[in-house]
C-alpha cells in the first residue's frame, strides 16, 4: 500500500528536497505541498492523506495548531512535526497537540523515509536521541501546583513499563531490562494505551513526564 503524504513548509526549497526524495520511493507518494497550516488542514481533508510532515513556524496557522485542529478532526492523518531541534520552543506544545514524533531537518534522507513509515503504521518516532531529549527539555514541572498527574486503573507493571517509555525505551529493551518477552512488552503497551487513552507511544511519554515517572534531565 502506498502512503499518501502532505508535505508542509514555508520553505520551497525544503518542500521541493523532501519531494525529491520522495518520489524516487515507491512505497511514499506525496498527496500535496502547503506553505501554511491552514493549507495543510485543508489538504488534509480534500486528499485523506495518510501522513502530513509538517514545520512548527509558518505565517498564519502554525504548526501547532494545524496539528491539533487535523488530530482532533475526521483526518486519519498522523502527523510528524519538522523541526530545527535548537532553537524550537514550540516541541512540548506540538506533542501535545497530536503530533506523532518529530523529523529534524538536518537528519539522514533514509531516517526521514522510515519515520514517515513507522508512523503511518501507527507508531510513533520516539528515539532516545530525538524526541526523548525534546520532551525532556521542554516539558514543564507537572500540573499546577506541582502535583504529578494521578494514574488510575493500571497495574504496577504497567506502570514500570510505562516509566521505561518514557525513558524513551524500545520494546525490546523494555522487555531485556524486565525479563520479559517482547510480545508480552507490546500486550502492556497496548494496555496502556487503550486504558489511558494515549494515540500513540509519544502520548505515552508525555504522560509518564506528567505523572512523575519520569523527571526532566537539567
Amino acid at each position: 500500500m502506498t502512503i499518501r503524504v502532505i508535505l508542509a513548509d514555508d520553505q520551497p526549497l525544503v518542500r521541493a528536497g523532501l519531494r525529491m526524495l520522495i518520489t524516487q520511493t515507491p512505497d511514499i507518494d506525496v498527496a500535496g505541498e502547503a506553505g501554511t497550516g491552514a493549507e495543510a488542514v485543508q489538504l488534509c481533508r480534500d486528499t485523506g492523506a495518510d501522513v502530513v510532515v509538517m514545520d512548527i513556524r509558518m505565517p498564519g496557522m502554525d504548526g501547532i495548531e494545524a496539528t491539533q485542529l487535523i488530530t482532533a478532526g475526521d483526518a486519519h492523518a498522523r502527523v510528524l512535526m519538522l523541526t530545527t531541534f535548537d532553537d524550537d520552543d514550540y516541541v512540548y506544545g506540538a506533542l501535545r497537540a497530536g503530533a506523532s514524533g518529530f523529523l529534524v531537518k538536518d537528519m539522514a534522507l533514509d531516517d526521514i523515509l522510515t519515520a514517515i513509515r513507522v508512523v503511518a503504521a501507527g507508531d510513533a518516532v520516539i528515539a532516545p536521541g530525538v524526541t526523548r531529549r525534546l520532551i525532556g527539555r521542554f516539558t514543564s514541572p507537572p500540573r499546577s501546583g506541582g502535583k504529578p498527574l494521578e494514574l488510575t486503573g493500571i497495574t504496577d507493571r504497567e506502570r514500570e513499563v510505562l516509566r521505561l517509555v518514557g525513558l524513551g525505551m524500545s520494546n525490546a529493551e523494555i522487555a531485556a531490562a524486565l525479563y520479559i518477552t517482547v510480545g508480552t512488552t507490546k500486550t502492556h503497551v497496548a494496555r496502556l494505551l487503550a486504558k489511558l487513552g494515549a494515540r500513540d507511544r509519544v502520548q505515552l511519554v508525555i504522560t509518564a513526564y506528567e505523572a512523575g515517572l519520569v523527571t526532566a534531565p537539567h
